[in-house]
């Protein structure tokens, strides 16, 4: 993504969109409603502004808004951008069988993520009987770091190219056993470079192993099938012998 420099002087930037799209962003899960002055607080933007933009997607129908509270939420019509998405993703396409085979053999959580920047972003999901509703739904966005999908697809990259995203990528803490090291997440990637797997233990929810093999690497950007199990019921060892040579083979599969 361009930066404000690069912004201001590409004459093709239509700044108004950004400020547009900017308050679409603004909603998400710690966010699903929100009146004009918390979207103004949340975007930096102008109350008038806000008041223009929301009154526009609502008459365009990406924007609900309740006649009582007057607060905006997203409408169904969003739905249909990430339909546009999915069926333009020609890995994501092409994988999807195999994920569904993974579901049925392994009767766990199958995830597909793709790297955006720093960040991974679950686009496909499909959930254990286990899984939590917010675990279910595409969309979500992680710090590539602090996951084994992100850590993994990173390892595609160059040495060098490794070693500078792990010093400048942030991560974020979300449970007292998410690796916060660099160093150590530095020694996570080159694993992952070594095995074509990695792992990662409680990081993002506590009692959740997650493993995960890259995928699509000579399609230019690549993308991660992920595989979370419980805890309590697989050991790493377990995780190491039964899952990971069934996403190798997934991963063959999709070529």
């Amino acid at each position: 993504m361009p930066d404000q420099k690069e912004r201001r002087t590409d004459t093709h930037f239509v700044a108004s969109l950004e400020k547009a799209m900017r308050v679409l962003e603004a909603f998400g899960a710690e966010r699903p409603r929100m009146g004009l002055t918390e979207i103004a607080r949340e975007t930096g933007l102008d109350r008038s502004s806000v008041q223009r933009v929301t009154t526009t997607f609502h008459r365009l129908g990406y924007l609900d808004k309740d006649p009582a509270t007057r607060r905006f939420s997203p409408s169904i019509r969003m739905t249909e951008l990430a339909n546009a998405y999915l069926w333009s993703d020609e890995l994501v396409h092409s994988a999807m069988s195999r994920l569904i085979e993974l579901r049925q053999t392994l009767g766990e959580t199958i995830n597909f993520s793709r790297l955006d920047g720093t960040d991974i972003v679950y686009t496909m999901r499909l959930p254990s009987a286990r899984t939590s509703y917010a675990a279910m739904l595409p969309g979500r966005r992680v710090p590539a770091l602090n996951t084994s999908s992100g850590r993994v697809m990173l390892a595609q990259r160059d040495p060098h190219e490794r070693l500078q995203c792990v010093r400048e990528w942030p991560m974020r803490r979300f449970t007292p056993e998410t690796v916060m090291s660099r160093e150590k997440v530095r020694d996570l990637v080159e694993m992952a470079a070594e095995t074509g797997y990695a792992i990662a233990e409680n990081e993002l929810q506590m009692n959740e192993l997650a493993v995960a093999v890259a995928v699509g690497c000579s399609r230019g950007q690549p993308g991660a099938i992920h595989c979370s199990v419980s805890g309590t019921l697989w050991s790493r060892e377990r995780v190491e012998q039964e899952v990971v040579p069934l996403l190798r083979d997934a991963v063959n599969g999709i070529g």
